[in-house]
């Protein structure tokens, strides 16, 4: 008997995602629940889970074709498990000459699959060190080193003809170059960004803020906080902290056009951009005016997690009201942040950096951070995003009062 691998129920307003690697070769064996293939959407990547133990048969979709919900892309064996011995005989056997290739055939994982293409060599002349004869990504760099430290046995002929034909974008071995196609969170990426440059009104105001005092206070506490909660006490937990106070301050901050109508948000949904290899997600912390630092923190890290492992749920990444991004963790100094539409502004931090300020009439040296809100002129003026901002740098350098709720 024999099981269909399908594509899941896809999130809403996505309309297909693309095959980006299966975890098993026909032939192999899977159990039940076992990761079986990703599938990449504009949105999030979803793992999909073997329907039962058996022997993946089949594989119906490649790598990199574009998939719909309920759509059929392998067909699993139902049954005992193949022995070893019946798997290794499986990878080997040759694949029909009609309609296949037998490089896809080899059995391989994702990494291995793509250094194979990009190195331009052939999966059959390896050989591989996994289980059952698995080409491993340390067997195909193995295997190039081994071909580039070879001597060639024969040397070409110079050509007399000039190795680049001016008008013609040929290959030129002194300059490399390389073309992928754009995975599909980046291509939403793209397609949000510029939506909000040609749909919103976007202006930028600066501030400064001086953050020793939440500098003094994080080392004071840091170590006893640590060991009470289980997760470090980081730098921003006390910008979304003191976001949530200043938004509930500012409203119109908070909100969001829909249509004709200003949406205003009784609660602060606060989205942190966190980048990855895939490109840039903003998870969101839900209702983050009554979380303390500890909870944001831990939730954080949680994001973090699961945004590189590419883990992150639909829930996880639908909706907020305002967003944070921190260019300093890549030493920006400044920068302008780009809205995420349909909000209405989003926080920019930088680096920190030690800088001589007057206070008191005498000069000192602090460590300041320059700040930048980006907001949609459309419904914020600019008298309250300058107020806003001025609400957080002052809320950063007391601290204790917005920890204290005073």
């Amino acid at each position: 008997m024999t099981i269909e691998v399908k594509v899941p129920a896809l999130p809403e307003s996505v309309s297909d995602g693309v095959v980006v690697g299966w975890h098993k070769q026909p032939g192999e064996s899977i159990r039940r629940d076992e990761a079986l293939v990703d599938i990449e959407t504009d949105k999030v990547v979803l793992e999909v889970p073997a329907p039962d133990d058996g022997v993946l048969e089949s594989i119906l979709m490649n790598d990199g074709d574009t998939v719909t919900a309920d759509q059929v892309i392998g067909i699993i064996s139902e049954g005992e498990m193949r022995a070893p011995q019946a798997q290794a005989v499986a990878a080997a056997a040759p694949a029909s000459p009609a309609n296949e290739n037998p490089r896809q055939n080899i059995a391989m994982g994702p990494a291995a699959r793509k250094l194979v293409a990009e190195h331009q060599v052939d999966p059959g002349q390896i050989s591989g060190s996994g289980k059952d004869g698995r080409i491993t990504k340390a067997d195909v760099v193995d295997f190039v080193n081994r071909q580039a430290a070879e001597p060639a046995a024969v040397p070409e002929p110079v050509s007399a003809e000039p190795r680049l034909t001016p008008g013609l974008p040929e290959f030129d071995e002194d300059r490399p170059q390389k073309r992928v196609p754009m995975s599909r969170l980046r291509a939403r990426i793209a397609e949000r960004l510029l939506q909000a440059t040609q749909t919103t009104a976007m202006l930028t105001t600066f501030n400064e803020v001086n953050m020793q005092p939440v500098m003094e206070l994080r080392a004071k506490h840091k170590e006893a906080f640590e060991k009470s909660h289980g997760v470090k006490l980081g730098f921003m937990s006390f910008f979304v902290k003191a976001s949530a106070e200043a938004l509930k301050r500012h409203p119109d901050i908070n909100a969001s056009i829909d249509g004709d109508d200003i949406v205003y948000h009784g609660y602060c949904d606060i989205g942190i951009a966190i980048g990855t290899e895939r490109g840039l997600v903003v998870p969101i912390l839900r209702n983050a005016e009554y979380m303390t630092l500890a909870e944001i923190e831990t939730y954080i890290v949680e994001f973090s997690e699961k945004a590189r492992s590419a883990k992150l749920e639909m829930e996880d990444i639908t909706g907020g009201t305002f967003t944070i991004s921190n260019g300093g963790v890549f030493g920006s100094m400044l920068s302008t942040p780009i809205l995420n539409p349909p909000q209405s502004a989003i926080l920019g931090m930088h680096k920190i950096q030690e800088r001589p300020v007057v206070e008191n009439g005498k000069i000192v040296v602090r460590p300041i951070m320059y700040l930048a809100l980006t907001y949609d002129h459309r419904i914020v003026d600019g008298g309250s995003a300058v107020t806003f901002l001025a609400t957080i740098k002052d809320l950063l350098e007391e601290p204790a009062s917005m920890l204290l709720d005073i």
